[in-house]
C-alpha cells in the first residue's frame, strides 16, 4: 500500500505551478476583447460605406419621376436628361412577333419529300407595300339586285350589318369598316369595271314609229331616241359622252369613261366600287344597240358590273370569315390572309442563318428540333387542330417589331433544286410564294406623343421623351407627367446621417470613460479609433471645391455636428436646398464627370483622379477597319448557289484562329440595300464571331459604293475577305483592298493621352490621371473640356476604405492583435508542455519516495516483529 497521497501532493503542486496560465488567459481575453471591438468599428465603417452607395451614384440625383395618368396604357421611369413637363400619349398598336404555320400533316414522324439533304435559310426584314388580307370575288347579280341579307357575313366573330341597300362593293366595305374597331379588319372596295367587250359590235340604234330607246349608265342617261330621232351610232354615243353635261353627270356618280363606242372599246369604271348598271330601256320596236347588229331587234336589258372587296388585317393575323352566307359577300368561310403585292427588304441588324436538314430530320419533329437547335432566332413548335391532318409546324420569331418578318428559303445542297414537298411546305416569301400561312404579323409599337408619331420595335419605348422609358401595357391614351422627384435625394441624405451617427455611437461607446463604474471603454485611448474619428469629422466639415454648383458644404443642406460628435439634419433646410439646387447635389456628393462637347462622353475616373477641369484636344479620330467596293453597285446583284467566303474579323497578332470563319451567303438576286443587309446579317450570324463580340456594319453610300466595316474602332479593328466558292469577292468589291482601323489620338489636360479605339485615357502621373472619355465623332482640334469633381460621398468612401480595406488602419491593428494572441497562445502552449513534464517528474519523484518509504516501513515492521519475538523468549 502507498504510504504517500501522491495524487493529492501532485495536484497541489501543479496548481501552484500553473498559476502563470491565468495571466496568459487574461492577456488573451483582453486582446480578444479589443479585437472584437475593432471588428465592431470595422463593421460600422462598412455600414457607413453602404449608406454612401446611393449618394455616390449620379442617377440618385436625377430628381425626376415619370407618372402616367393611366397605368393600364403604360408605366414610365425617368433617367438623366429628362425634362419636366406633361406629355399626351396615345398608343394605337402594340409590338408583336410574327408567327407562321405550315399546312396540316397526318403524322409528325413521317418523312416529307425524298429525304435528300435540304438547306433552310432564315432571313428577317420588313414587309412594305401591298396588303395582308384577302380579296373577295365580285358580288353576284343577286347581291347587286337585292342586297346582302343581314347575317350573311361575320369577321373575327363580329357580325357585319348588311341589308337590301348593300348592293355594291362600296356599301359592303362601308359596312365592314363600321365594325373595324371590333374586328381589326379594314375593307377596301375594288374598282368596278364594265366588260371590256361590252360595246364590241354596238349596232346602230333605230326606232320604229311610236317606239323609244334610252341608254343609261349608273343612272345617268346617255341617249334618248323617239320617233323621228336620228339613228344612234357608236360615234354619236361618243359625241354624247364627250359633252360637258354628260361627263359632269357621270363624274357626280363617280363613274369614269375610257375607250370609245365607235371601236367597241368603251368601258365605264367606278373606282369607289359602286355597282354599275348599264340599262337599255325599250318600248315598241327597236333595232341595234349593245350586242345587237344594226337590224337585230333589241328588247332592252340591264347589264350589271360589280366589284369585290379586299380585307386587310390590322395586326397581320388571319381573318376568320363566317356567317350564314359569306359567298354573298364574295368570300368562303374559314381563315384567310396572305401578303398581296408586298415587297420585302432585309434587316441587316438581324442575323440570317442556314441549317441543313439531314436524313432523319425531314419530318415535322425533325424540322422542329433542327430549327430549335440551330439558334435561328425562331422558335418552332408543333400544334394539333384535331382534324384528319391535324399537325402544323408553327414558327415564331423571337423578336418583335415590323422589321422582324421572316423569309424562309428552301434549297438543296450545293445549289441543287429544293425538294418540291419541303419547298411547298416551308418556303415563305412575303413578296412571293407563301407556302406557310401567317397567323400573326410582325409589328411595332405605334404611339403618338404630343402630335409626333413614334415607332418602337418592342413594348419598351426609350427616349421618345428624352430620358424617359415607357413600358407599354395596352392601347389607349394617357398623360405622362415628368416632374421633380426629390424623395431619392432626401432618403439618401437621411441614411447618410443615420449611418454616420451609428458609426459615431459605436466608436464613442468603445472609447469613452464611464465615471459611474470608473471604467474605460475597451478602446479608450486607442490611437487608430481616434484617428478615424478625427479624419471623418475633418472631411465632413470641409468646404468642397470644384463641385460644379452652388453647393460646396454639407452645412448648406442642413447637416451639422452636435456637441456629442453626432450629426443633426435640418429637414427644412435640406428640403429648401433640394428645391432650389437639386441639380447641384450630384457634384456635392458623388464623383461626377461632365464634358462641354456632345460628342465627347465622360466614361470613368479612378481614385487617383484629381478634381479639376481639363482641356481635350483631338489630333486624329478613331477609325474602323473597312473594305469598300471599287465601283458603284448595279441595280441588282446575284449571289450564286453555294457561295462561301472566308471572313477574317479583328484579327490579332499573333493570329487567333477563331478570328477567321467561313460564312455562307444565301443565293438569290438582291438590290443594293438588301445586299448590304445580307452581308451584315450573314457575317454577324456566325456564332463564333457573335460570341467574341466581333460584328460588322454595312452601308451603301451616296456614291453607290458598298462599304463593309468592323463595328470596332481602333488599331484592333480590321476585316478581310477570301472567296471559297460561288460568287467571288471581286464580283462585288472589285479590286479594293481593306484598310485597318486606327486609335483616337489626342491630349487631356495638355498631356498626351492613350488612345484605345474611341476611348482616350489621361496620362498616368498627370492631374487628370484615370479620366477616360469617348470621342464618338466631331472635328479635330479643341474639343472643349472635361470637368471632374469629387464629392463628399466619394471622398468619404475612399477614406473609409483606408480604414477597413486591405492594408488599412484597422486591418493593420487587428492583424497585430491577432499576432499577439497567437504569440500568447504559443507561450501558453509551451508552458503547458513544461507543466506536463513537471507533473511527470513530480509524480516519478513521489512514486520513488513512496517506494522508499514503503521499503523502510517494511524494514521497520520486520525489526519490530523481531524485537517483539526476542522480548517474548527471554
Amino acid at each position: 500500500m502507498a504510504v504517500l497521497d501522491i495524487e493529492g501532493y501532485v495536484t497541489k503542486l501543479m496548481q501552484a505551478e500553473s498559476r502563470p496560465l491565468d495571466n496568459y488567459a487574461k492577456k488573451t481575453a483582453a486582446l480578444q476583447q479589443k479585437n472584437s471591438a475593432l471588428n465592431q468599428v470595422s463593421a460600422a465603417v462598412g455600414a457607413f460605406q453602404g449608406a454612401l452607395t446611393s449618394l455616390n451614384q449620379s442617377n440618385t440625383f436625377q430628381g425626376l419621376s415619370a407618372t402616367p395618368s393611366n397605368k393600364d396604357v403604360f408605366s414610365g421611369s425617368a433617367t438623366t436628361g429628362a425634362v419636366p413637363g406633361k406629355y399626351k400619349v396615345n398608343v394605337t398598336q402594340l409590338a408583336q412577333s410574327q408567327s407562321l404555320k405550315t399546312s396540316g400533316m397526318a403524322s409528325t414522324t413521317s418523312t416529307i419529300g425524298s429525304g435528300a439533304p435540304t438547306n433552310l435559310t432564315f432571313q428577317f426584314g420588313t414587309v412594305s407595300g401591298g396588303t395582308f388580307g384577302a380579296t373577295g370575288n365580285a358580288l353576284g347579280l343577286a347581291s347587286a339586285a337585292g342586297g346582302i341579307a343581314n347575317g350573311s357575313l361575320s369577321l373575327n366573330g363580329v357580325a357585319i350589318s348588311t341589308g337590301p341597300t348593300t348592293r355594291s362593293a362600296r356599301a359592303l366595305a362601308e359596312a365592314i369598316n363600321a365594325q373595324s374597331g371590333k374586328t381589326g379588319v379594314v375593307a377596301t372596295a375594288g374598282s368596278t369595271e364594265t366588260a371590256a367587250d361590252l360595246f364590241a359590235g354596238f349596232g346602230q340604234v333605230s326606232v320604229d314609229t311610236g317606239s323609244s330607246y334610252a341608254l343609261s349608265v349608273g343612272g345617268v342617261q346617255l341617249a334618248n331616241l323617239n320617233t323621228g330621232s336620228a339613228p344612234l351610232t357608236g360615234a354619236a354615243l361618243d359625241t354624247s359622252l364627250a359633252s360637258a353635261g354628260t361627263r359632269n353627270a357621270l363624274a357626280a356618280a363617280n363613274i369614269t369613261v375610257s375607250g370609245s363606242a365607235a371601236d367597241g372599246t368603251l368601258q365605264f369604271t367606278a373606282a369607289d366600287g359602286n355597282t354599275i348598271d348599264v340599262t337599255e330601256t325599250v318600248t315598241g320596236t327597236v333595232r341595234g344597240g349593245i350586242k345587237h347588229a344594226d337590224n337585230a331587234v333589241n328588247a332592252g336589258a340591264t347589264t350589271t358590273a360589280t366589284a369585290g372587296v379586299t380585307l386587310r388585317s390590322n395586326d397581320g393575323n388571319q381573318i376568320l370569315v363566317a356567317g350564314n352566307n359569306p359567298a354573298a359577300a364574295g368570300f368562303t368561310a374559314g381563315s384567310v390572309g396572305a401578303h398581296m403585292g408586298s415587297d420585302f427588304s432585309l434587316n441587316g441588324a438581324l442575323n440570317s442563318k442556314t441549317i441543313t436538314l439531314a436524313a432523319g430530320d425531314q419530318t415535322l419533329q425533325g424540322i422542329r428540333d433542327a430549327i430549335n437547335k440551330g439558334d435561328m432566332g425562331v422558335t418552332a413548335t408543333i400544334v394539333s387542330d384535331g382534324s384528319n391532318k391535324p399537325y402544323h409546324l408553327v414558327l415564331t420569331s423571337n423578336k418583335t417589331g415590323e422589321a422582324t418578318s421572316m423569309k424562309v428559303s428552301v434549297a438543296g445542297e450545293d445549289g441543287a433544286a429544293a425538294d418540291p414537298a419541303l419547298a411547298a411546305l416551308l418556303g415563305y416569301d412575303p413578296a412571293g410564294t407563301q407556302g406557310m400561312t401567317q397567323t400573326a404579323g410582325a409589328q411595332s409599337t405605334l404611339l403618338n406623343m404630343n402630335g409626333i408619331e413614334i415607332k418602337s420595335d418592342s413594348t419598351t419605348v426609350k427616349d421618345a421623351i428624352q430620358g424617359v422609358t415607357l413600358e407599354i401595357n395596352g392601347l389607349g391614351s394617357s398623360t405622362m407627367t415628368v416632374s421633380k422627384d426629390t424623395a431619392a435625394i432626401s432618403t439618401a441624405v437621411n441614411e447618410f446621417v443615420k449611418a454616420y451617427n451609428a458609426l459615431n455611437t459605436t466608436m464613442s461607446g468603445l472609447t469613452k470613460y464611464n465615471a459611474e463604474t470608473k471604467k474605460g471603454g475597451v478602446l479608450q485611448g486607442d490611437a487608430s479609433v481616434r484617428s478615424i474619428q478625427t479624419q471623418m469629422r475633418r472631411q465632413i466639415s470641409e468646404v468642397m471645391e470644384g463641385t460644379g454648383g452652388k453647393l460646396t458644404s454639407l452645412s448648406q443642406i442642413g447637416i451639422a455636428f452636435q456637441q456629442d460628435g453626432s450629426l443633426k439634419l435640418d429637414s427644412t433646410k435640406l428640403s429648401k436646398a433640394i428645391t432650389e439646387n437639386a441639380a447641384d447635389f450630384g457634384g456635392l456628393f458623388a464623383a461626377m464627370g461632365s464634358t462641354t462637347d456632345g460628342l465627347v462622353k465622360f466614361d470613368k475616373s479612378t481614385a487617383a483622379t484629381k478634381a479639376g477641369t481639363y482641356g481635350v484636344n483631338i489630333t486624329s479620330l478613331a477609325t474602323q477597319g473597312t473594305l469598300a467596293s471599287s465601283a458603284a453597285l448595279g441595280a441588282s446583284t446575284t449571289i450564286a448557289p453555294n457561295t462561301v467566303w472566308r471572313v477574317t474579323l479583328n484579327q490579332t497578332e499573333p493570329a487567333t484562329e477563331s478570328k477567321t470563319q467561313e460564312v455562307k451567303l444565301p443565293a438569290g438576286t438582291y438590290n443594293k440595300d438588301d445586299l448590304a443587309a445580307l452581308l451584315r446579317s450573314a457575317i454577324n450570324g456566325n456564332a463564333t464571331f457573335a460570341g467574341a463580340g466581333d460584328t460588322v456594319e454595312s452601308k451603301i453610300g451616296d456614291d453607290g459604293l458598298l462599304t463593309l466595316s468592323s463595328s470596332k474602332y481602333g488599331a484592333a479593328s480590321n476585316i478581310a475577305l477570301t472567296s471559297m466558292s460561288g460568287s467571288s469577292i471581286d464580283s462585288i468589291f472589285g479590286s479594293s483592298t481593306p484598310s485597318k482601323g486606327a486609335d483616337v489620338v489626342g491630349t487631356i489636360g495638355g498631356v498626351a493621352a492613350t488612345g484605345n479605339g474611341q476611348s482616350l485615357t489621361a496620362a498616368a502621373g498627370s492631374n487628370a490621371t484615370g479620366i477616360q472619355v469617348s470621342i464618338t465623332g466631331g472635328v479635330l482640334g479643341d474639343r472643349g473640356t472635361v470637368t471632374f469633381s469629387q464629392g463628399f460621398a466619394f471622398q468619404l468612401n475612399n477614406l473609409a476604405t483606408s480604414f477597413v480595406g486591405k492594408d488599412s488602419l484597422i486591418k493593420s491593428k487587428t492583424d497585430g492583435l491577432n499576432t499577439s494572441i497567437k504569440t500568447i497562445a504559443d507561450q501558453a502552449a509551451r508552458f503547458e508542455t513544461r507543466l506536463d513534464s513537471m507533473e511527470k517528474r513530480y509524480r516519478a519523484q513521489f512514486v520513488a519516495l513512496d517506494a522508499t518509504l514503503s521499503s523502510m516501513q517494511s524494514t521497520s515492521d520486520y525489526l519490530t516483529q523481531q524485537l517483539a519475538s526476542l522480548a517474548a523468549n527471554r
